[in-house]
């Protein structure tokens, strides 16, 4: 039996407030509702499905200015109605409120993500917009000369060596006749913080958990100069250098490895929403986590970022340049090659999540023990549990936490548990599944909106 999804909504009758679903169908991919049927997609039938009939394609015209095709049918003896909504090539509001179909939930687009949809629909996205205030004069001509340089070894673009910066900024579309675009002064800017407050990353050295608090810097600049400035500050002073020998040659490297936190830092930087807050770069001793503001394009779920998936990046200009410079790909491996990366440096596979707005990615260090290393054999340290003698123990004072913390705060996070507890969130993540294979624990609705349910023995 076909399921609800994308495109696909079960309703046993009508109600007005269903006409968000219309809508969000309209903004998405179109779709069809099904009045008469329930969740499981069973027919329960409609007693007055021809006023219905009547009455439906006025309601969803005066309301949306939309004729979707409305269709009586029958079977086993009942009436039921399916609506046809097409998707529409101009964005659709009820009552000045826009909605959005994603996967199969109904969900109102504000803030960023509204501007971005409204952006969409009239083939524009944020990047592109033009910045009325910006002039050449903004331009930074250090990095002008840096890209010159380094798309040359990309070779993914033709020669531009002899391209001055405004024929250059007209080749790669950041310059157009109404000026220079959000995009050119994100990625070439002299002082982009002068148009984006908040376009810096701020990094913090943290211990165990947020209130550990050691230190923290900021790096400003535009994009190109974030990326280095960033990577500076992570191999100088926020991690350390674990060193092992080869021989008799000293190898020094960073404890997380290189290729991940740059392909993070990047994705941060390309696609972030550069209207809301600054990004975060979180160094802890047990973890480190990137967190940048602006959610996943429409289309995305984080479930499907770990899958393969096209290329939808929420800011297409930067992206574009960064791909032409050999910086980026552009066919959305990005999460495969931070995960690729932490697999080949022997750590867990990243933890990524929507959070506060924004999107978090989480990479979890895993200690090896100095007499277990010839032997290949490892153990994983994760917060304070302490050591693999101690740890069954451990594991159990920790399950025993977060059921008197539930009790107390069923909607308590995994973040928020792990501060809590004083362990990683791959751990807690681990006590939740065993606890819920025990039948001591279960979740009750979705990630955003549901909480955690402690079943009495």
């Amino acid at each position: 039996m076909t399921s609800e999804s994308q495109n696909i909504e079960w309703k046993q009758s009508w109600h007005d407030d269903y006409l968000k679903w219309i809508c969000g169908f309209a903004n998405a991919q179109g779709g069809r509702i099904f009045i008469g049927k329930d969740d499981t997609g069973k027919i329960t039938g409609l007693s007055k499905a021809k006023k219905l009939l009547e009455d439906l394609p006025n309601k969803i015209r005066d309301q949306l200015g939309l004729m979707p095709h409305i269709n009586l049918l029958h079977e086993d003896g009942k009436a039921y109605l399916e609506i046809i909504v097409e998707a529409s090539t101009v964005p659709i509001s009820l009552r000045g409120s826009y909605y959005w179909r994603s996967g199969s939930v109904k969900q109102e687009l504000k803030g960023h993500a509204l501007t971005e949809f409204l952006l969409k629909k009239m083939g524009m996205t944020w990047d592109q917009v033009i910045q009325e205030r910006a002039t050449l004069d903004d331009i930074d001509d250090a990095t002008i000369a840096l890209f010159k340089k380094e798309a040359v070894t990309a070779g993914r673009l033709p020669d531009i060596s002899g391209l001055s910066t405004k024929e250059l900024l007209k080749k790669l579309h950041l310059l157009t006749e109404e000026g220079l675009t959000h995009a050119a002064l994100v990625l070439f800017g002299k002082d982009p913080g002068a148009f984006y407050p908040n376009l810096f990353v701020k990094i913090g050295r943290f211990g165990l958990n947020m209130v550990d608090m050691r230190f923290q810097e900021v790096c400003e600049g535009n994009l190109f100069q974030l990326l280095r400035s960033v990577m500076e500050q992570l191999e100088r002073k926020f991690l350390i250098k674990p060193i092992r020998f080869e021989g008799l040659r000293r190898i020094e490297e960073l404890e997380y490895p290189v290729p991940a936190l740059r392909e993070m830092l990047l994705n941060a930087l390309v696609h972030r929403n550069y209207m809301g807050s600054m990004t975060q770069l979180r160094v802890m001793d047990d973890r480190l986590s990137l967190w940048n503001a602006g959610t996943l394009p429409l289309e995305l779920t984080i479930e499907k970022l770990f899958q393969t998936h096209r290329s939808i990046p929420c800011n297409p200009l930067i992206a574009e340049v960064c791909y032409r410079v050999g910086y980026i790909d552009s066919w959305g491996r990005g999460i495969e090659k931070i995960t690729d990366a932490c697999k080949t440096a022997g750590l867990p596979e990243p933890i990524i999540e929507e959070n506060s707005g924004g999107i978090a990615i989480e990479l979890v260090k895993t200690p090896v023990k100095t007499d277990q290393v010839a032997s290949g054999k490892r153990w994983e340290s994760v917060g304070n549990e302490g050591s693999e003698k101690g740890s069954e123990k451990g594991s159990e004072k920790s399950s025993e936490k977060i059921i008197g913390l539930l009790l107390q705060t069923p909607r308590l996070t995994i973040a928020e548990l792990a501060v809590e507890l004083d362990i990683s969130t791959r751990a807690v993540e681990k006590h939740l599944k065993n606890l819920q294979a025990e039948g001591l624990l279960r979740r009750v609705g979705g990630r955003k909106e549901g909480h955690w349910e402690v079943i009495s023995s």
